[in-house]
């Protein structure tokens, strides 16, 4: 994974390999691009896909719902290292064990590749791996941003960057429908789910967002005023 990884951070977004790489990703239907190799499966909420310690013989993609991968630590405190959202790739390992376990967060469909034939996946169909590669990267990128925020980011900051991040790869505009719960917010932030409720309180007083009366709807009203938070 660290070769792929390389070789793909080499491509300039404004190289022309990086625009053939992307005319390719987008001229593939989603479904020619994911079936042909892959195992549908679907998970209820809250049932578990696979756990620290097992075989990782198959890796995923989301086609709809939200994926959590967490790690259970030895003092009973839960840490979710990402949220897995439709179209994102997860559960590739370098080693031959999962290090960490991955849940539904709401009724889930994904698609499992079996890991002993990435070879040949990537062999037989490039856009799948021009696909693979940018979720690596991108997975990375989350990762790094992730570990600067859980050391040195303050609450508020925290979930500015939190909102933003799902605004973003939700693609809904300045409406976030978030599909998991406050419990989920701060075992991913670091935070407890008092400070998270607080802290989005004390949002909406400083106009940077509204709540809706019901759900998880939380629309964006000072997209700046969050981005000057993020850093």
């Amino acid at each position: 994974m660290v070769a792929i990884t390389t070789a793909t951070a080499r491509v300039s977004a404004h190289s022309p390999s990086a625009g053939l790489l992307a005319q390719r990703v987008l001229a593939t239907p989603l479904v020619d691009r994911i079936q042909p190799a892959g195992t549908r499966r679907s998970f209820a909420k809250g049932e578990e896909l696979f756990a620290e310690g097992e075989a990782a013989d198959f890796f995923y993609k989301v086609v709809s719902g939200t994926v959590r991968v967490c790690k259970l630590l030895s003092d009973g405190r839960r840490q979710i290292e990402a949220f897995q959202l439709p179209g994102e790739i997860f559960g590739l390992e370098s080693g031959m064990e999962h290090r960490f376990t991955a849940e539904a967060v709401e009724d889930t469909v994904v698609v499992a590749f079996r890991r002993g034939r990435f070879a040949s996946l990537m062999h037989e169909n490039p856009a799948f791996s021009d696909q693979l590669m940018s979720s690596v990267i991108q997975s990375l990128e989350r990762a790094q941003e992730h570990m600067v925020l859980l050391g040195r980011k303050t609450a508020q900051e925290k979930i500015a960057t939190f909102l933003l991040d799902m605004s973003r790869r939700l693609s809904r505009g300045d409406q976030v429908e978030l599909p998991m719960q406050r419990t989920d917010i701060a075992d991913h932030l670091g935070l407890t789910i008092e400070t998270v409720s607080r802290t989005l309180s004390q949002m909406v007083r400083d106009g940077l967002i509204k709540l809706a009366a019901a759900g998880r709807t939380i629309v964006i009203s000072n997209k700046g005023g969050l981005q000057a938070l993020n850093g």
